[in-house]
This record gives structure tokens, C-alpha cells and sequence, in this order.
């Protein structure tokens, strides 16, 4: 009992923070034409009541498709629709054809709040809260809203969008997956990518993981009934999404070709693509794009082949471990190092894109949460550049502050940097006559994190309180992008080291019962 009231003290000062934060400004706030994302909310919802389901992804005289025409899979739009259900009761004006373009009030701003804040904690939190409860590590008084409390401060989810159903999609797909139950996972899964194409980030170490289930109960027995019954969940749950769209295959192209827009390039989901010179994005090809000028000297087809190249090799090793040697604590590293891969090295990344690894590194916070730490403080600075257009650079440092306190409280987390609380210690014995050099190791992981706090704290205060150089307007947020990719790429190595040399993956799964 004890134990719930700590969670919904939890609970409540999380909701409090996000719903200050969420009552300030919203990306592009009387700023025509295109107003920012919270008109494509609103248009979204404009679209989805107004029309009938065959016109809301073609470009037609009442649908726009270049003023923020939908680019989701069908689930966004029926939550469109459902929230715009709500709002002509409320207010018809906020959903009105045409006329309804730019709408701005507070008390509109309220209700698109409020629809968000609801969904989330229907979602997202309740999902983060039985996930903590669920943990072996978390079963002790206290631990599990501990773990619950440093998730749900994480700076990352509060400052951006305000809405991650489909993260919490995922997450209760995780849960259920810990449960053994399969099929609820596999459901749940689907769910989110019917929300997000974006959740194709974790798209492998799902399929992996329960592939290398099928394959250790033996595909002549038990292991084939699973497969069956998993695949049949999947094709019957993706149907049934799709179902309205599916009337002829001019539908569905038009659907996916909203969803996968590839010929506009590698670097067109670039926040600051056009027209300054440089992507300020913090994966591989934009920090290379500043020394070399990629999308000068490839096509895009060419792009894309190199994308996909890369970013197949990089997930290779990890998804091989995983399906040869299933366990669930190697499924949530994967899930980390092959969205992190997804990130650094495909297509068309967004700069929010960073959250659908932060979310599995919450996850994990349990477990490394020196690393786990460190990893969210700098994707929340990576997106530093996009804080500052929206107007959030106070609620950016007070929630950092915040989020890093509370883990250094909760976790102690400076005394956590041995070998063996980083799980390096099976690759620091594979060193073997290089292992003394691991005595220092605490030290001097303890000594970058300073200096990659001091760096990033010291880069945020310059981007936005000194002006850049006339000659290199773009340096704050480049440098920003570059110093986030660095790290971005050592943690993507760290995690590939941990996942590879775990000698916990080779023992039998263990199941919470």
C-alpha cells in the first residue's frame, strides 16, 4: 500500500511538470503560414472530421497535402478524428473547413493540452509505472518509483511534443514481452507502428527477439505453433488498421508513398535543411556533411543505397545475438543499439527521432544508470538547437537540473562506474594483459562525464545568449549537432560491447512469472 502511495506521489509530481511545461510556448505560435506543429495537430483533426477517410492522404482542393497533409499511418488519423469528434462539440469553429487555418485561442490551446495530457497518462505513463513495478531490481520499497520518477522526469519527453503514445505503445509491447505474453506484445507492437512508422526503429529487436523464442522451442513443435500464432496476430492487427484504406491498391500506394517519402533526399527531414548550408542534426551524414558536401556529390538513390548499407551492417551483429540468443535483457539493449543505428546511420532522420533511443534507454536505467544518465542528457541537448526555436531554453535547464539531480540521489550514479556497474567486465576479461588498465577505469569515466557536462552546459549557455560569428551564423548549432554525434557514436559502440560480449544472453531466458 505504502508502495502505490509512493507511486502516486510520483505520478502526480511528474503530471505537474509536464502540464507547466505544456502551458507555455508551442512551436510556431503566430507564425505564418504554416504555423508550426501545433497546427498540424489541428489540421490533422480539420482533415479527418471534415473529409471522408478516401481523400486524407490525396492532395485535393479540401486537403492541401503541402500544408502539413498527413504523413502518419491510419492510427494518428483515427485519434485525429476522435479528438475532433470531441472538439466540434465543444467549439466548431476549431475544426472549420478552411476557415479554421492558423486558429489560435487559449481556450483551444487548453483542449489540444488537454487531449494530450490525457492519452498520455492512459498510455505512455501507465505504461512506465507497471513497467517499473514489473523489474526484479525494483521489487524492494521505494525502488520502483524511484525508477518511475527519473523515467518520467526524463527532460527529453516533456520538452518535446508533449505526446508519445506511441512510445507507449511500445513500452506496454516490452511489458507484455516480460510477461511472456506474446501475442499481447506482438499486438501492442503493432499498435505503435500503426501510429508511428518511426517505431520501425524497434521493429528488430521485436522481430528477433521472438523469432529466436520460436527457434529455441524447436520450429517442428511448440516453436512453430508460436510462429503461426504470432504472424497471425500481426497480419490480423495490421488489417484491421488498414482496413478503411484498402478498397483499391491506388489507396495503399498513396498511403505509403505519405509515409515514406524517399525521393526527397537524405537530409530533407533536417529541421534546418534549407536553406542554411549545413543539417544540423546530430547523426553521421549530417556531421560529415559539413566537411563534405554529401548531397552535392551523391544522388539520392545513391543515398539511399548508402544508408541502407550502412545502416544494415551496423545492426547485424546485435540482431544475430539476439535471435541466436534470446533473453530479455538482451532484447531491451537491442532495442537501444539498433534505434541508435537507425538514427546515426538511415534515412531521412528527424532530430526528435533521438527520443525513440531514449526511451529504451530508460528503460535500462536500472540496470547502467551511470550510462543511461549520460546518454539522456546528451539527447536532450542534441535537440538543443530545436528548444531554442521554440522558445523552451528555461524549461530546458530547469528540467535538466532537475532529471540529473534526481538520478544522482536515486541511482548514486558516480558510484556506479566500475567495469562491472558499466556490465564491461566479460570485455574487460577478454582483454586479458590489458585488463590492469581497467583499474582506473571509474576514473576516468567519471572524469569525461564532467567534461561532457561542463561542454554542453557551457555550448547551451553560448548558443543562446551570444551571438555566432557573421561569417558562420550556423557555428552554435553545428557545433552543437557535431559534439552530439560524437557522443552519440561512443554510446553506440558501448552499448554493441555490451550486448556482444554478454555472457548473460547465453543462459536460459529467465520469466517473471
Amino acid at each position: 500500500m505504502e508502495k502505490w502511495s509512493l507511486m502516486t506521489i510520483t505520478v502526480l509530481l511528474a503530471l505537474t511538470v509536464r502540464w507547466t511545461v505544456s502551458l507555455g510556448s508551442y512551436s510556431g505560435a503566430g507564425k505564418p503560414p504554416m504555423y508550426g506543429d501545433y497546427e498540424a495537430q489541428r489540421h490533422w483533426q480539420e482533415v479527418t472530421y471534415n473529409l471522408p477517410i478516401r481523400q486524407w492522404y490525396f492532395n485535393t482542393s479540401d486537403n492541401n497535402l503541402l500544408y502539413w497533409g498527413l504523413d502518419y499511418p491510419p492510427l494518428t488519423a483515427y485519434h485525429s478524428f476522435v479528438c475532433a469528434y470531441i472538439a466540434k462539440l465543444i467549439n466548431p469553429d476549431w475544426i472549420a473547413l478552411h476557415t479554421s487555418r492558423g486558429y489560435e485561442s487559449q481556450p483551444h490551446k487548453l483542449f489540444m493540452r488537454t487531449t494530450v495530457f490525457v492519452a498520455d497518462l492512459l498510455v505512455y505513463i501507465s505504461a512506465v509505472i507497471l513497467y517499473c513495478f514489473s523489474l526484479k531490481e525494483t521489487s524492494t520499497k521505494k525502488k520502483a518509483s524511484i525508477c518511475a520518477l527519473c523515467i518520467l522526469l526524463y527532460p527529453g519527453l516533456i520538452l518535446i511534443d508533449h505526446g508519445h503514445f506511441h512510445l507507449g505503445f511500445a513500452l506496454w509491447g516490452v511489458l507484455f514481452l516480460s510477461y511472456d505474453w506474446d501475442l499481447l506484445g506482438s499486438v501492442a507492437f503493432c499498435l505503435a507502428l500503426n501510429y508511428k512508422q518511426m517505431e520501425l526503429y524497434h521493429s528488430l529487436p521485436f522481430f528477433c527477439y521472438l523469432l529466436g523464442k520460436c527457434f529455441k522451442k524447436g520450429l517442428k513443435g511448440k516453436g512453430l505453433v508460436l510462429l503461426t500464432k504470432i504472424a497471425g496476430t500481426v497480419v490480423v492487427s495490421f488489417a484491421v488498421c488498414w482496413l478503411p484504406f484498402c478498397t483499391d491498391m491506388e489507396q495503399i500506394m498513396q498511403v505509403l508513398g505519405r509515409l515514406f517519402p524517399i525521393d526527397r533526399g537524405l537530409f530533407e527531414a533536417c529541421m534546418f535543411s534549407s536553406p542554411p548550408p549545413h543539417c544540423k542534426l546530430a547523426n553521421i551524414w549530417c556531421s560529415l556533411s559539413v566537411l563534405i558536401k554529401i548531397k552535392n556529390i551523391v544522388s539520392p538513390q545513391t543515398q539511399l543505397k548508402l544508408s541502407f548499407a550502412v545502416t544494415f551492417l551496423s545492426l547485424l551483429p546485435t540482431c544475430i545475438k539476439l535471435t541466436v540468443q534470446p533473453s530479455l535483457r538482451g532484447f531491451k539493449f537491442a532495442l537501444v543499439s539498433c534505434a541508435l543505428s537507425f538514427f546515426l546511420f538511415s534515412f531521412q532522420v528527424h532530430e526528435k527521432s533521438i527520443l525513440l533511443v531514449s526511451v529504451p534507454v530508460c528503460l535500462i536505467i536500472n540496470e547502467i544508470p551511470f550510462m543511461a544518465t549520460w546518454f539522456l542528457l546528451v539527447s536532450t541537448f542534441s535537440m538543443l538547437p530545436l528548444l531554442l526555436k521554440d522558445g523552451l531554453l528555461l524549461a530546458y535547464a530547469v528540467t535538466t537540473l532537475a532529471f540529473l539531480s534526481v538520478c544522482t540521489a536515486s541511482f548514486s550514479i558516480f558510484e556506479k562506474t566500475s567495469a562491472e556497474d558499466l556490465q564491461l567486465k566479460p570485455f574487460s576479461l577478454s582483454l586479458k594483459g590489458y585488463v590492469s588498465w581497467f583499474k582506473s577505469f571509474p576514473k576516468i569515466v567519471r572524469s569525461l562525464f564532467l567534461l561532457s557536462v561542463t561542454l554542453m552546459g557551457v555550448l547551451s549557455l553560448m548558443s543562446a545568449a551570444v551571438p555566432p560569428p557573421q561569417r558562420l551564423p550556423d557555428l552554435f548549432p553545428v557545433s552543437v549537432s557535431v559534439i552530439s554525434c560524437l557522443h552519440f557514436l561512443l554510446f553506440w559502440v558501448y552499448f554493441n560491447v555490451v550486448i556482444l560480449w554478454d555472457s548473460k544472453n547465453s543462459r536460459s531466458q529467465k520469466k517473471i512469472s
